[in-house]
């Protein structure tokens, strides 16, 4: 398929984390635990004579989301009704953006793999309502307006990426940036972040694109990749075998792993926009901006930056640590106790992660675990001091700590597990251990230098795990060059 190149765009729907809905002092709640209409008001229910407010609070998300997507955020913006007819729509219309968005032409920088990046642009970033929710049940639908008029902010990027894996980079980097800014929590289960693909494929020789389908609400970024490259397999056959694509709407069947056709367009959706006749002309002032841009948090690209700069941290850990917003914290607050910052980033997306794994800790919840930020950064400076070595502090010390919650230092004195760094000692049980195990001994000094490591480790063994392993290693090395003479 190497003649075939991918085309794909994202528009990405993030609903801003506000107590009331986008036009309308009714709060927001989970559209998944709320009792279904149980926040529906008589704006949601597109009751006639009620009028909209705008969300300010809402306003000033969208436009910090914007500044962060390196975005223009244009002096004047306006509302404007998007009709269309739908169920979980009852005013019969949307109130959105049209012409005069929140924010436009911005880009976000993505992984592309092998240590380099790649600029996705972002044509534009626009304000708009919730639509309800629709649950399909046998014989008929049922409709929940809990999610109706909830703020809601769409990203529309062009058509920059040319892979499911590019694309998937893109999402997780938005994802990323919306919750370091705290306007979107990133729960995808809930539907507070939906993505859309649009998907096309051209030909080498090709000099335009091609007809585009569109894959509504994907409610995952795995779902997304895996319904991209569906996708794009379909329309590649389809050209193969003489077909064309037709442009349609599409969803992913996650059971099945497949895509399915929700409609065929004949014609361009056609939705009668004009401005919203109740909303005044929302005037964004310099001094607006740049007030919202001073509350910008240090966002993913920063601070990646400063923990391959200022730590010496190589791009792949940085890229780690900073991907969620809860890890860099904790990194940070580890560092700030004490912790050497390459060990601590070494300790937090190995041993950390691994427990959190296990135990099917998010990494998002890492501020919740057993083993505060300070505890850690204890538990690295035994380790660095001697008091404990790296096998100690990982098997023995470490799970412990996740389990009961206490300092490394009382589970070092409780069970003692402090380093053995008599040399004396350790010269006595590397003798015995060389005068118990002749023929390993024997293979050594007849050539075989690997055998020197499973000396090692009976060594280790008889002192419990407890030696001091540099120690340990220059006698036996010592002891056994000895023998050669």
């Amino acid at each position: 398929m190497r003649e075939w190149k991918t085309v794909i765009g994202l528009e990405v729907h993030a609903e801003m984390e506000t107590e009331s809905k986008m036009f309308s002092s009714c709060p927001v709640v989970d559209s998944v635990e709320a009792a279904p209409n149980s926040a529906a008001d008589h704006l949601s229910l597109g009751m006639p004579g009620t009028l909209p407010v705008i969300n300010m609070r809402a306003m000033e998300y969208g436009i910090m989301a914007g500044l962060a997507l390196n975005c223009e955020i244009p002096p004047i913006n306006q509302f404007a009704r998007k009709n269309y007819f739908y169920p979980d729509l009852p005013k019969g219309y949307q109130i959105s953006q049209y012409d005069r968005p929140l924010a436009v032409n911005g880009y976000v920088n993505i992984d592309s793999g092998g240590g380099g990046t790649k600029k996705i642009r972002v044509r534009r970033a626009h304000m708009e309502e919730d639509t309800g929710k629709l649950s399909h049940v046998l014989g008929g639908s049922l409709v929940d307006y809990n999610r109706a008029g909830v703020p809601l902010l769409e990203i529309v990027s062009e058509p920059d990426m040319s892979s499911a894996e590019e694309a998937a980079s893109y999402a997780r980097k938005l994802r990323s940036i919306l919750r370091y800014l705290g306007v979107n929590s990133g729960d995808m289960s809930k539907g507070v972040l939906r993505f859309e693909a649009n998907v096309s494929v051209m030909h080498e020789s090709d000099t335009e694109l091609r007809e585009r389908t569109e894959i509504k609400n994907l409610n995952s970024i795995r779902n997304m990749a895996r319904a991209i490259e569906y996708e794009v397999r379909r329309q590649i056959k389809l050209y193969r075998s003489g077909e064309t694509v037709k442009p349609a709407t599409l969803g992913w069947d996650e059971a099945g792993q497949r895509i399915t056709v929700q409609r065929y367009k004949e014609r361009a959706d056609e939705y009668r926009y004009f401005p919203e006749p109740d909303l005044p002309i929302v005037e964004v002032s310099r001094e607006w901006v740049e007030a919202l841009r001073a509350k910008l948090p240090a966002l993913p690209d920063e601070l990646q930056r400063k923990y391959e700069e200022d730590y010496g941290l190589s791009v792949d850990d940085a890229a780690v640590l900073t991907a969620e917003r809860a890890v860099a914290r904790y990194f940070e607050a580890v560092v700030e106790c004490g912790a050497e910052a390459k060990s601590a980033a070494n300790w937090l997306t190995t041993e950390l992660f691994r427990l959190m794994n296990s135990n099917e800790i998010e990494r998002e919840d890492i501020g919740g675990i057993p083993i505060d930020a300070s505890s850690f950064a204890g538990l690295l400076a035994l380790a660095r001091e001697g008091v404990i070595n790296q096998s100690t502090a990982r098997k023995q010390v470490l799970p412990v700590m996740w389990e009961t919650g206490r300092e490394a230092r009382a589970i070092v004195d409780e069970r003692g597990l402090a380093q053995v760094s008599d040399a004396g000692l350790i010269g006595d049980t590397v003798d015995q251990v060389l005068s118990a195990n002749g023929d390993m001994v024997e293979r050594y000094l007849a050539g075989n230098e690997k055998v020197i490591n499973a000396i090692f480790g009976r060594i280790m063994g008889a002192l419990r795990g407890k030696g001091d392993p540099a120690i340990v290693r220059e006698i036996l090395l010592k002891r056994l060059e000895s023998l050669k003479e």
